[in-house]
C-alpha cells in the first residue's frame, strides 16, 4: 500500500459528506468526570472529548461513525476527529456523515484534513459554509474517492504499529517481571517528609519566550497536564536549562502536574526539577502520583514558588525504621506495570500475526 503509487484528486467536503450541525446548546458548565456520555468540543486532543455529561442531556445524543469538524478553538480550529461511538456535540463543531465511512476510512480522511487545516485560526473560524467548500485531496479510482484503498492503508499501518508495540511490550515485561510481591497499599504505614528530604536537587527551569524557540528534536517541557508535559520540540542550547532522568513538576499553569522524564529536555520556568540520583524510574513514577495531588492545594492564581516548595511536604510509605520505603515503591509499580502489560498482550495484540 504505497501512497506514491495511487492517483489523487481534490474534492469539496460537501461533495463527499452530508453535513449536519452540532448543537445549539453549550453544556460546558455541566461537565464532570463522574458522568458517562462523551461530550465533544473545540479540540482535536483526546479525540475531541472535553468531558462527560449525564443522562439528562441524552436528547442531544448523536450516532457515531462520523467525522466531527472543529469550527473554533485555539490550536484545533479546522481539525477533525473520527467518532466511532455515540456522543453529544458542542455548539463549536459540525458533523460529517457518509455511507462509505468506517473507522479506517475516517482515520485516513482525518489525517489528510488535519494536515491542511492551517488556513484557519482563532480569528478565522470554520463555519458550515466554508466547511462545505473546503477542498481535500484523496486517493481516487475511476474518478471517485478510493475508500477501499484508504481502509486497507490504515489497516496496514495499524498492524505495523501493533507489531512494533507488541515487540516493545514483550521486552518491557522482561524488565518488570522480577518484582517482589508486596502488601496491599492500604496496609502500609505512611509519613510526611519535606521535599528536600526526598529530593537532592530541586531546581526551576528557565524562561524561553515562544518567539525564541528554535525548532529541533529536544522536547520542551512546560506546564501542560498532557503528553508528559511536552509542549513542543526545540534545538536551543544557550540560555536554557536542560534536565533529564527526573520528575518535572508544573509550578504554574496546570499546577501539580508531574511526570517522570527519562530523556533530556529543555525545561521552561513553569517547571521545577525534582531529582534524586539514587532513584530509578519506578520510584520516580510512584512518587509522581503523590506529587500530583498538589493540584488540590494550588491553582492558577496560587503558584508553587521556590519558597513554598521548600516548605512543602509529601506523604510516602515507610519501612520499619520510619524511612521512605523505596523498595516497596519500586516493586509496587513494577507489579502494576506487569499486570497491565500482560493483560494487553493477552488481549489486543493476540491476533496480529
Amino acid at each position: 500500500m504505497d501512497l506514491k503509487k495511487v492517483e489523487w484528486e481534490e474534492f469539496e467536503i460537501g461533495e463527499i459528506f452530508e453535513i449536519e450541525k452540532g448543537s445549539n446548546k453549550s453544556l460546558s458548565s455541566e461537565l464532570s468526570q463522574e458522568y458517562s456520555i462523551d461530550y465533544v468540543g473545540a479540540t482535536s486532543r483526546n479525540n475531541g472529548n472535553v468531558g462527560f455529561v449525564n443522562n439528562n442531556y441524552i436528547k442531544y445524543l448523536k450516532n457515531g461513525n462520523c467525522l466531527v469538524f472543529i469550527n473554533t478553538g485555539e490550536g484545533s480550529v479546522g481539525d477533525a476527529v473520527y467518532k466511532k461511538n455515540c456522543f453529544i456535540p458542542s455548539n463549536n463543531v459540525t458533523i460529517g456523515r457518509s455511507k462509505f465511512l468506517n473507522e479506517y476510512v475516517g482515520q485516513f480522511i482525518v489525517t489528510i484534513n488535519n494536515n491542511q487545516s492551517n488556513k484557519y485560526s482563532y480569528g478565522y473560524i470554520r463555519n458550515e459554509k466554508r466547511l462545505k467548500r473546503d477542498k481535500i485531496i484523496l486517493p481516487v479510482y475511476q474518478g471517485e474517492p478510493d475508500y477501499t484503498f484508504m481502509e486497507q492503508f490504515i489497516r496496514q499501518k495499524e498492524k505495523e504499529k501493533l507489531i512494533k508495540y507488541h515487540t516493545y511490550v514483550t521486552k518491557r515485561i522482561e524488565q518488570v517481571k522480577d518484582f517482589t510481591e508486596v502488601e496491599p497499599i492500604e496496609n502500609k504505614e505512611w509519613r510526611e517528609f519535606f521535599f528536600n528530604e526526598i529530593f537532592t536537587v530541586i531546581q526551576r527551569g528557565k524562561r524561553l519566550k515562544k518567539e525564541d524557540h528554535v525548532k529541533g528534536l529536544m522536547p520542551y517541557v512546560s506546564s501542560s497536564a498532557i503528553n508528559n508535559g511536552v509542549d513542543g520540540f526545540v534545538s536551543n542550547k544557550d540560555s536554557v536549562r536542560i534536565f533529564d532522568n527526573c520528575l518535572s513538576l508544573a509550578n504554574s499553569g496546570s499546577v501539580g502536574a508531574t511526570f517522570f522524564q527519562p530523556f533530556k529536555y529543555v525545561a521552561s520556568d513553569h517547571i521545577t526539577k525534582l531529582e534524586n540520583t539514587n532513584f530509578n524510574e519506578f520510584i520516580y513514577i510512584f512518587i509522581s502520583t503523590i506529587t500530583k495531588r498538589l493540584s488540590e492545594k494550588y491553582s492558577f492564581n496560587r503558584e508553587i514558588n521556590d519558597q513554598r516548595i521548600k516548605r512543602e511536604k509529601i506523604v510516602l510509605p515507610i519501612d520499619k525504621k520510619g524511612k521512605p520505603d523505596y523498595v516497596y515503591m519500586e516493586n509496587y509499580i513494577k507489579k502494576k506495570e506487569y499486570e497491565k502489560l500482560t493483560k494487553y498482550i493477552e488481549g489486543k495484540t493476540t491476533n496480529i500475526y
